[in-house]
Order: structure tokens, then C-alpha cells, then sequence
């Protein structure tokens, strides 16, 4: 770390209460083993140490506790009514065409009925067309393989999520 003062927000989120410290990492991830891992490992020096645990939590996740990730992701094209997050980082998806739109909706119904979960990609600074792309191509993915690659898109997710927390002012 080069800097000697810890950002307000990860300061914050050192001090927090557990319930709350709790609440504001659901609101990154919703596994609770994922949070229990984090809170556990708390206070931290600096942002690189919090995003060093949270990798290392999501490289300990298990099969059920990475469902319960998945959960608390909506469908590409469609991000929850009211939450700005899913909005925020799936706004490749909000100027797409119709056609695109229906064309993500019948390939995430496919992909979910082939492995049993909405198709979860980090899409922060892509374009429906990539995400589409993404999609199309790891369909024909084993479960094993594809299981892997969501678990490193969740990572990619939880830690710019947490960059948002820490960075807070």
C-alpha cells in the first residue's frame, strides 16, 4: 500500500456494526458465506486487502453457496425494478435494440434451462452485443467449466462492488 490513510469509505466499513457491516457486503454478494468471510477477516488496511479476502472467500464458495450468489442476480436485459445497481452495471443492455433485447431474453431462458441459473457475466462496460456474444459461447460450456467461469465473473462483480464501497465518501 502506498498510502498511509485508509479511504473514508473502507474506514466506514471497518467501524460499521456487524449487522450493517453485514447488510452493506449483502449488498455486494448475496452469499452469506461469501460476508461471514469478509466480516470475519475485518479491520483492513487498505482496498487491495479487502479485494485479496474477497477473492480468496469466492475461491472457497461452494456449489450451494454459489447458488445463493447467483440469486440475488437478475436476468441480463432485465435488472430489477428499483435497483440502481443491476441498472448501473447492465446499462450496455438499456439502449439495445428490441430485437437484441428478445434475442438476450430467449438465450438466457436457454442457458438457464441448460445449467439451472441465470446467465451471470460481469457486465460493467459491455455492450449488449458483447454480452450476447458471451452468452451465445459459453452455452455449449460443461456445467464443471461453466461453473468456474461464474465463479470468476462473480469475483470480477463483488470487487467492483466493494471498490464502490470503499471509495464512498
Amino acid at each position: 500500500m502506498t498510502s498511509t490513510s485508509t479511504p473514508p469509505g473502507l474506514a466506514r466499513f471497518n467501524a460499521l456494526e456487524e449487522d450493517a457491516a453485514l447488510a452493506a457486503l449483502h449488498e455486494a454478494c448475496s452469499s452469506t458465506a461469501w460476508a461471514r468471510r469478509l466480516l470475519a477477516a475485518r479491520p483492513y488496511a487498505g482496498p487491495e486487502d479487502l479485494y485479496a479476502a474477497s477473492d480468496a472467500a469466492m475461491a472457497e464458495l461452494t456449489e450451494k453457496d454459489l447458488e445463493e450468489a447467483m440469486a440475488g442476480h437478475p436476468p441480463i436485459g432485465r435488472p430489477k425494478p428499483g435497483d440502481p445497481t443491476s441498472a448501473r452495471e447492465q446499462s450496455g443492455m438499456a439502449g439495445a435494440s428490441e430485437e437484441l433485447k428478445a434475442e438476450m431474453l430467449e438465450l438466457n431462458l436457454a442457458y438457464q434451462e441448460k445449467f439451472g441459473h441465470v446467465f451471470l457475466i460481469c457486465a460493467t462496460g459491455r455492450t449488449g452485443e458483447q454480452m450476447r456474444d458471451a452468452v451465445k459461447e459459453r452455452i455449449g460450456n460443461a456445467p464443471e467449466q461453466e461453473r468456474e467461469i461464474v465463479r470468476t465473473e462473480l469475483g470480477k462483480i463483488n470487487r467492483i462492488r466493494l471498490a464502490r464501497l470503499v471509495e464512498e465518501d
